[in-house]
Order: C-alpha cells, then structure tokens, then sequence
C-alpha cells in the first residue's frame, strides 16, 4: 500500500463519531488534482487530515480565508551545504514551510563512509520532519577524487537495506553510466522499484539516450532550457534549482511556463545559511517561479505535490483526508511568508519563528570529529606552481551564479590577467598528496582563502594571490583550517583575518543558523578585501574540486577535464 491508513482514532473522526484533535476553520485548501482553492474547514486527528468541513474538534484555529497547502518538498540538497547539523537545519526551514526533503548525504558519505550516513540518519529518525535519505551512489564522485571512503554496490544496498533509504541519490559518474560500467549497473539495480537520481549536466541526444536507458530517472544540472526541455520530453524529471551558487530556476523556467508542471520539482541542492536565513528555502523558489510568470498553483504545486509523487512520498504533498497533516498556512500568498506551519498536525512554526521544545537537540557523535588527518602541513614550497616555459597554461575559469567552469589558455605571467594560484591538498588518508594550478575569475590580488568544504572529496581547497606572497598565505591558510578541525579562513601576511569552524566532519557547525549565517557574512565580507568578487567564493571554491561538471577542475591528483575525462598537464 501505497499511503498506509490512519489510526483507528482518526477513522472515527473522519466518520463523524469522535472529535477531531483540531479543525483549521475559515480557510481555502489547494487541491492538486483539480487545480483549484476550495473553501472549507480542515479536520485533522492523529496526525493526519481526517475531513474536509465543519465537525466537532478538541481545538479550532480559525484562519480567515487564509491558503492552505501541503507542506514543501526539497527534491534534491545535501544537508552538508547548509553547515547546520540535523537539529539545527530542521528549525531552520521548517518555518518556511519545508516539512520533507530528500537528502543525499554523499558529502558527510565522502568523508566518514557508512558512519556519517549512519548519524544522519539516525539524529533524522528524531525529528518532526520528513528526513529522506537517498543511498549515495559516487563516493568518491570519480577516480580523479580521493576521498575518506570508496562505496560498492554492496554499500549501497546496505544503505537501503538497513537505513531505510528512499532510493539511490546522484548517479554523477555519468560516463561510467553511459558506457555501462558494471559497478554502476549494479549500483543502479539496488534501488529496486526506488527513484535513481541522476546528475547530467550538458548531456543531450544519444548520450542523454544512454543516461535514461540505464535507468536514471532525474536531473538538477542542466545548463540550458533546451536541455531541460529535451530531458523532460524523454520523460525525465527535471528539478529547477536556487542554491547559492547554482542559481538556474528562472533561467530553466520557460519549459515550465510553456509545457506545464508535470516532471518538475524546485529543489535546494546546495544552500548556505545565509540564503537560508535571508530567503527562505523553497518558499523562496516558489517566489522566484511567480515573479517569473508562473501561476500561483502550478508554483506551489511544482514545491510540494511533484517531489512528493516522485519520491514516493505518497503520504505527502495534498491535504484529502488520510494525508499526513503537514499544512502551511498563508494570510496572504504575496511573498510565501508562512504565518504558520503544522507537522503531522501539530503547530511548530508561527510568523517565521520554529516553537521552542518543538525540535529536539540531537548531537552528532564524536567519531564525527577531528576528520583533518595531514601527512604534514604542507610548506610555502610544495604550495607553490612555477609557471610554464613559455607561460601558457590551462586555467580554470570561474563566474559568478553557476558551477560550470571553461577551460582557459591563458600567459600566466601576464599580470593584465585575471589568474590566482589554486590547490588541492588530500586530508584523509594523510598521503600528503597536493594538486596545483591556476584559477581566473576570483580577482583576489593579495593573501589567500582556504576551505575543508570541496565538493565531493572534501579534501583542503586553497587560493592565494598570483605574487610571491601567496604559497607562504596558501601555506599558513591549509595549516589553519588543519588545526580547527575543518572550516573556512582568510589568511594576509600569514595571519588568520577572519575564520569558520565547522569541526563536524570538516563540514558542519555545532552552531544555529543565525551564528553560522553571521560567520559566513564575516568571512566573505574579510574576503573582499582581497579582491575577491565572486558572489559566494567559498561555495564556488568547494566545486572546483568536482570533477563531474564540466569543464575544468582540480583535485589532489592534479588538473582535470571532464569533457575527456582525464587528467591533463597544467602547462599547455
């Protein structure tokens, strides 16, 4: 069965014969099927809606016209990206309205294996929220990525096996998929009748063909509508993503706007906690679709009722009776504001603010610390490139609002262009290995910045300034973050300006939202005065080390091009 029926209880007070626990009278309810508002009072008992109408009930909440809709669905984040830990996120987007995500923990999975799933999933189990974990399908994400752990197919099943997992999350090694690796096939067939994930960024025509018939279902990395279009055409499910750095909603829209809402879903991926605290979560994105042109209902739709069909959430993203009771509440839909939030029927948010007692404190376990483990700290020496004999070099490039970079030819020795040192130091099986290169885009001209975040390895991503200066800054940043345990810094002249401490796995705060939100304005704020003009530079630095988006990345093991797959020299 697909939606399991309610309590005998519940039965009773849909039938009439007992009273609910509280009606929620005055209001309009969106109803999916149908597409419309309709006016009536919503009965709920138990934690579920048990009628539509006027009944007795324990407790009456009146909303005078307010909307109704089933709580949000996050088709696709990674809890990591937020530096909150479980407690800590819930309380976070819970009163934006997000009653349910499916996470991949793939980036907790690169460092501390089936371990850190295990402590996600279990502080998950605890919370008034519906925590989906997906099995993580790529740790490490490829063979150019060293990371704290390597999964089998084994793994994986263990993960849906025994931790109850929703399906199997990113397949991001999407030449093995498309070539028939048979690790792959084999990670793909555990999901049985589950959802597979899919990561396809660029991929059209036959290779797309390929993607889909191994059995890849969805994708949150198309760079352009006609792809997003094209995917959907083929029947694959298509989430419009506003994270931090990836922000293509709007730009993805228009196949949306002009095809419907069938096969889409919003979803987060990667987001900080300064969007989080600023903007919301998919309220937000429901926000951006409406101001875009899309109707209100298809928005709302597209952010609760798709991803719940998708993920087989069927006991979610409406509000008929036997669904959970997950309901915001809206006084006006202008802004997507929620004045109040229920989960399983019980209120836990009102006016934007989660309820005291109602998020339990879940502390992550100490294996989880001290996840920094260097052969050495690296000396200004072995940060340091020496440029090619003719100067021509293969650059990384980056900008601002999308994760794709362009593989550069630049003379780095040319100081009219816009070229920093960047590297890669591996910080789990202390092999002392360190990749080097050149990075365009970041305008930093003095000192360097550093981050145990990297996408997806996670190992210690540096960049420092193009001058003499910068290896010795590189240097005294890789040894700061070592020494905290994980975290963010920005380093000048060899001092430490400004800091993060994400002790967690080198990936989460032990902090709340505002603390960590405020950090982040600091550090990135402190980094501007290095030149950096990048909107999110330590978001956009932790993908430079994912070597599954084209074009070009770095790892430990050196300089990667994603279009050929394959480490390539830095000089050209």
């Amino acid at each position: 069965m697909a939606r399991p029926p309610v309590s005998l209880k519940a039965l009773a007070a849909a039938r009439g014969d007992e009273p609910a626990d509280l009606l929620i009278r005055g209001g309009r309810v969106l109803a999916p099927a149908t597409k419309e508002w309709v006016e009536t009072s919503l009965a709920i008992c138990d934690g579920s809606v048990v009628g539509w109408g006027d009944r007795e009930a324990v407790e009456v909440i009146d909303v005078d016209g307010a909307a109704l809709v089933a709580g949000f669905v996050d088709a696709h984040m990674h809890l990591e990206s937020s530096k909150l830990w479980v407690s800590e996120y819930v309380k976070a987007v819970l009163p934006n309205g997000t009653t349910a995500v499916a996470a991949d923990p793939h980036e907790i999975a690169n460092v501390a294996g089936l371990e850190g799933i295990r402590a996600v999933v279990d502080a998950a189990e605890q919370m008034p929220f519906t925590f989906g974990v997906a099995a993580s399908s790529c740790v490490p994400a490829s063979p150019f990525e060293s990371a704290g752990a390597a999964f089998t197919p084994a793994d994986v099943k263990k993960i849906i096996d025994e931790m109850g997992a929703i399906g199997v999350a990113e397949v991001m090694n999407f030449p093995a998929v498309i070539n028939g690796d048979p690790m792959f096939r084999e990670i793909i067939k555990t999901a049985g009748w589950r959802r597979v994930d899919g990561h396809a960024p660029g991929l059209k025509g036959r290779a797309l063909d390929a993607y889909l018939a191994a059995g890849v279902e969805s994708c949150h990395e198309s760079f352009a509508p006609d792809e997003a279009h094209e995917k959907r055409q083929k029947g694959m499910w298509v989430f419009l993503r506003q994270g931090s750095v990836c922000q293509d909603l709007v730009e993805l829209l228009p196949t949306v706007l002009h095809h419907g809402p069938l096969c889409s879903a919003f979803c987060s991926d990667d987001r900080e906690p300064d969007l989080l605290r600023d903007e919301g979560h998919i309220n937000h994105c429901i926000r951006l679709a409406v101001d875009a042109g899309l109707n209100e209902i298809d928005a709302l739709l597209v952010g609760s009722y798709f991803p719940a069909q998708y993920h087989n959430f069927f006991h979610l993203g409406q509000l008929g009776p036997g669904y959970q009771a997950d309901v915001v509440v809206f006084d006006t839909l202008a802004g997507f504001r929620p004045s109040l939030v229920l989960q399983r029927g019980r209120v836990v948010a009102r006016d934007g603010k989660i309820l005291p007692g109602v998020v339990p404190q879940v502390d992550p376990p100490k294996s989880l610390y001290n996840r920094v483990r260097l052969h050495h700290v690296p000396s200004a020496a072995e940060m340091t490139i020496e440029p090619p004999a003719n100067g021509k070099a293969r650059v990384i490039g980056v900008k601002s609002g999308t994760v794709r970079t362009t593989s550069l030819i630049l003379d780095v020795n040319d100081v009219s262009n816009d070229i920093a040192r960047i590297g890669v130091v591996e910080r789990h099986k202390a092999t002392g290995r360190i990749g080097l290169g050149y990075v365009s885009g970041y305008g930093i001209t003095r000192g360097a910045i550093a981050s145990t975040v990297a996408h997806d390895a996670h190992n210690i991503m540096v960049v420092g300034a193009r001058d003499a200066s910068g290896p010795a800054d590189m240097a005294a940043a890789v040894a700061r973050v070592a020494e905290m345990g994980g975290g963010q810094v920005v380093v000048v002249d060899g001092k430490v300006i400004a800091e993060v401490a994400l002790p967690i796995a080198g990936l989460i705060s032990e902090k709340s939202l505002p603390e960590v939100a405020a950090e982040i304005d600091h550090v990135v704020e402190v980094a501007r005065t290095l030149g950096i003009t990048l909107d999110a530079p330590f978001m956009s630095l932790s993908f430079l080390g994912l070597s599954v988006i084209p074009d070009l990345r770095i790892t430990d093991h050196g300089l990667v091009d994603v279009n050929v797959f394959g480490v390539v020299p830095v000089a050209v």
